[in-house]
């Protein structure tokens, strides 16, 4: 056996004394391919890997398998795991110095469009926004699981709104097919352009997804439209000097946490997906986050201001009140000229402006907000550069590391730590020529993720936004309802009601697919004569030609219709409707969906009309 790594060792022209003995012993197992990645390991200090081999004949099958390991997390990493453990030394000298990531830059407000829901400005930007959808790919970043939220399942099987029981993944996919359809019917396209889905996924998500999708037929989506990039995760390292980190559990694994979202733009990169939109005359690609419920409302006029400033990024923002926890949307300039336009963490916006001639750092200005946007994570990408700037970086993002140090000589860690990326950290690298802006919605139409279970929810200070399961449904009654108020209906205002203890304003629990409402003008021209909510009342509003005229509603109101058919739906409708019912979140026998939002639906008494024939109706109490 010593003989034949001697000879092995010769051919390579490798000095043997350079290597583990253990190794050395066991290269006989290995494939040229894989001596190559051992000489790599070798060269970027990872001996250690190797201190634990069995002799040959023992455990060889766990050998191979380590390279496998070590193959998989050298492809899938851009520039390969030497340049992994390289940035990782940098990152990790600069964490323990203490370097400031922003130091010589100085903070700004950057230009971008804020928009007023429903005024003229903001009409104007939707029908442009239409237009362009069908030249536009949708992004979806869905790897994480909802645990956090105290729900074992992927997140976005969670409903959003349990009056119809709509998951977050079926919400996504009829907005992207009906502003397929849209947009086909404004263009007057002879033929409606599929507009692509992209769905990022984790090990964790990966095969519940898949199973999610094909049991519901895709949500009406052709399966040649979805697309799933699974991302892998990235190796973690146990000290400063970047040594990769051995499985507690198995010496012949390297541990492995995830990379972050920013990993999308490598596999979109990979995937030769983005060649393929251009060539087929896409020009947009939109990123969107997995639980917010209301973020679609936003994305027509927002896509509009993209294709009328021509920018090149678009990072989509609400309004944000000073040293609110949420990243701000900011202009950064560097001493020596450089500039760029991006999102600052909020624990970093302040203290940056107090260092930089700014004395009461992030505050409110005339308007009651801070003048630094804030970001939500939805972007909004111009192809064309998008392509050009991932061919220079293949689709590496900045990356960033957080080891936990055990004491202030910041010279060992409590546990092993990793490079982390964000998606929205793609313009760090961009030139000072991009064109980077962003859109500003207001919060109640754009923003109400559902990231907190029930007991962190409970903890958040008075006014602040709850971010639960509770927060997240209520909002979309709230966008909903004030739509409605805006497009001329009587809405009654909200009553507060505590569930989970979290205290929300209970608005009418309207809903609409987006086929029936997908812009304001969509919505407005449905809606006439003189018409009123109860705060009690429910509607769910499920087809395209549904008209409400002259309508009062105090209880409950389901119509469902098929393309084609045309329901006028008027008159006093009143009935004992749908009661919201409080649940113990600790009560196990309820599902957990339900458990984690503290209500249930009593559904004591409603109207309810399907319409299966196209035809025009006329529906009266």
């Amino acid at each position: 056996m010593a003989l034949a790594a001697a000879e092995i060792l010769s051919n390579l022209n490798i000095n043997g004394g350079d290597w583990p003995p253990n190794l050395v012993k066991n290269l006989h197992l290995l494939s040229p391919d894989q001596i190559e990645l051992a000489k790599m390991l070798l060269k970027m200090g990872q001996s250690h890997l190797f201190q634990h081999w069995a002799e040959p004949g023992a455990e060889d099958d766990q050998k191979k398998a380590f390279f496998a390991q070590v193959a998989k997390l050298n492809s899938s990493y851009p520039g390969g795991l030497a340049s992994y453990i390289k940035t990782a030394r940098e990152l990790l000298a600069d964490s323990k110095a203490g370097k400031n990531p922003y130091d010589g830059f100085t903070p700004s407000v950057p230009t971008g469009e804020i928009l007023s829901f429903g005024d003229e400005n903001f009409i104007k930007f939707e029908e442009v926004g239409i237009k362009e959808a069908q030249n536009a790919a949708f992004v979806l970043v869905a790897g994480g699981l909802g645990e956090r939220l105290g729900y074992n399942g992927i997140k976005v099987a969670l409903p959003a709104e349990t009056t119809t029981g709509t998951c977050f993944l079926q919400l996504y996919i009829e907005h992207i097919l009906a502003l397929q359809e849209a947009s086909s019917r404004l263009t007057k396209g002879a033929c409606q352009k599929e507009i692509p889905f992209v769905i990022m996924t984790s090990d964790d998500t990966h095969a519940s997804t898949l199973e999610l999708l094909e049991s519901n037929s895709y949500f009406g989506m052709k399966p040649t439209q979805v697309k799933l990039l699974k991302q892998e995760k990235v190796a973690c390292v146990d000290d400063n000097d970047a040594r990769l980190a051995l499985d507690p559990h198995n010496k012949y694994k390297i541990q492995t946490k995830p990379h972050g979202h920013g990993d999308v733009h490598s596999l979109l990169y990979s995937s030769g997906l983005l060649n393929i939109w251009r060539d087929a005359g896409l020009r947009w690609v939109l990123f969107f986050q997995d639980t917010n419920g209301l973020l679609f409302k936003a994305i027509p006029a927002s896509l509009g201001v993209s294709a009328t400033k021509q920018y090149h990024v678009n990072s989509l923002a609400v309004q944000r009140k000073a040293k609110e926890a949420i990243g701000g949307i900011t202009r950064l300039t560097h001493s020596d000229g450089r500039s760029m336009v991006i999102n600052v963490e909020y624990n970093q916006l302040d203290p940056l402006l107090r260092a930089t001639g700014h004395p009461d750092g992030d505050v409110n200005c005339e308007t009651g907000y801070s003048p630094f946007p804030g970001n939500i994570n939805q972007l909004i990408l111009e192809l064309g550069p998008y392509i050009e700037e991932l061919s220079k970086t293949g689709g590496a993002i900045k990356e960033f590391v957080n080891p936990k140090y055990k004491d202030a000589s910041k010279t060992s860690f409590k546990s092993s730590t990793r490079l982390e990326c964000m998606m929205q950290d793609y313009p760090k690298t961009l030139p000072p020529t991009a064109r980077v802006g962003f859109t500003v919605m207001d919060t109640w139409l754009a923003y109400a993720p559902v990231k907190n279970n029930p007991e962190d929810a409970a903890k958040v200070p008075k006014g602040n936004p709850y971010h639960s399961a509770t927060s997240g449904e209520m909002a979309i009654y709230r966008a909903n309802s004030l739509i409605l108020k805006k497009a001329g209906v009587q809405v009654v205002d909200a009553v507060q009601q505590v569930f989970n203890g979290q205290e929300v304003d209970v608005w009418p629990r309207v809903t609409w697919n987006p086929k029936w409402g997908l812009t304001f003008s969509d919505i407005k021209n449905k809606v006439s004569g003189s018409c009123s909510i109860s705060q009690r009342s429910t509607m769910a509003l499920k087809g395209r030609d549904i008209f409400l005229e002259d309508l009062s509603l105090d209880g409950a109101l389901i119509v469902d219709s098929v393309d084609g058919a045309e329901v006028k739906v008027e008159g006093s409708i009143q009935n004992k409707g749908w009661l919201l019912e409080s649940i113990d979140y600790k009560d196990t026998a309820i599902p957990e969906e339900l458990r984690i939002r503290g209500f249930k639906i009593n559904k004591i008494e409603q109207l309810k009309k399907t319409y299966g024939e196209p035809g025009k109706y006329s529906l009266k109490p």
